[in-house]
């Protein structure tokens, strides 16, 4: 079975974890901003309050900024008068500024499918790797791990309690090891022994001072690249909600090194704000393809940017 036949977007399950996640959101600033479109009128009042809001969403200033425009122009154009009727031109800008993710690389029928998996350490890298095999495994495929972050023993031993617990086999060295190395054998093994259908690595998210890490993760791309075509197929790059615009910077540090091509965001179900998805796919131009919703290996869903809009505003009873 082919992952674009599992890879359906919004589906109800990944539209109610995503709901559930935002909770802390809707009664945050986005709980701030619908009760802003209760006003009568639009006046510049309104419009200085809203980006106000939407800045402290995390939205970002550049962003915001952007939204506000497309939504004045509207409001003219369509001769909007109240603001509880630009309420529903808001969230259809927002849907519009997430826009339409390019196919997924998982979703591309192949012997072997590699993702190589970025972030630094603390922004819930490993536990993410641990919900995407489980997620995959779920759907049918054969998952193998890589542990390369042989930079910290801890790594290696919470990535292999992990596979332990979502019963996928991790491949793994001594710590200290040549991360390449570990990337090379796990390559051969998903090929040969264990005929895998995703490999996905871990990899360092801080090194020694010695040793500069962009330059290692080229090195392991360069790995991928020479055992399995167009590898890695993926790179997902972890961030951390909870730490906002801090997130965003560094999403431009790791992208500036490595080509990124999608963002896996945690603890969404941990903050308040929750606008940081915009950010993200503005500035960077990369989408946020997975979202974590909870602390549980289940809690992890496929990004869907109508569900994830929705979610913001719909009132909780």
């Amino acid at each position: 079975m082919v992952l674009s036949k599992l890879f359906k977007r919004g589906s109800q399950e990944d539209a109610e974890r995503i709901e559930k996640s935002l909770e802390k959101t809707r009664r945050g600033v986005f709980g701030h901003i619908a009760a802003l479109f209760q006003q009568q009128e639009l006046d510049d009042e309104f419009w200085e309050d809203l980006e106000a809001l939407l800045i402290q969403a995390d939205i970002g200033v550049q962003t915001t900024e952007e939204l506000i425009d497309r939504l004045r122009a509207r409001v003219q154009k369509e001769g909007v008068k109240r603001a509880a009727d630009a309420y529903a031109l808001l969230k259809e800008e927002m849907l519009r500024l997430l826009g339409e993710a390019p196919p997924s690389a998982l979703e591309t029928p192949r012997l072997l499918t590699v993702v190589l998996v970025v972030g630094v350490n603390g922004s819930g890298k490993t536990t993410s790797i641990a919900k995407l095999a489980y997620y995959l495994k779920q759907r049918g495929k054969k998952v193998l791990l890589a542990a390369a972050d042989t930079f910290r023993a801890a790594a290696i031993d919470q990535l292999r309690l992990w596979g332990e617990r979502i019963g996928v086999e991790v491949i793994a060295h001594q710590p200290g090891s040549d991360p390449g190395a570990v990337v090379y054998d796990a390559i051969r093994a998903a090929q040969e022994s264990r005929k895998a259908d995703v490999l996905i690595i871990d990899t360092a998210g801080r090194l020694h001072t010695k040793y500069n890490l962009m330059k290692e993760l080229q090195k392991i791309r360069t790995i991928c690249a020479r055992q399995v075509h167009r590898a890695p197929h993926e790179t997902y790059l972890v961030l951390d909600a909870t730490t906002g615009q801090n997130a965003l910077i560094q999403a431009k540090k790791f992208k500036e090194a490595v080509d990124i091509t999608g963002v896996i965001l945690t603890k969404l179900d941990g903050t308040a704000k929750g606008g940081i998805v915009f950010a993200i796919q503005k500035e960077l131009g990369v989408p946020v393809r997975f979202i974590g919703t909870g602390e549980q290996v289940t809690d992890f869903a496929e990004f869907d940017p109508q569900a994830f809009v929705e979610a913001l505003f719909r009132q909780d009873t």
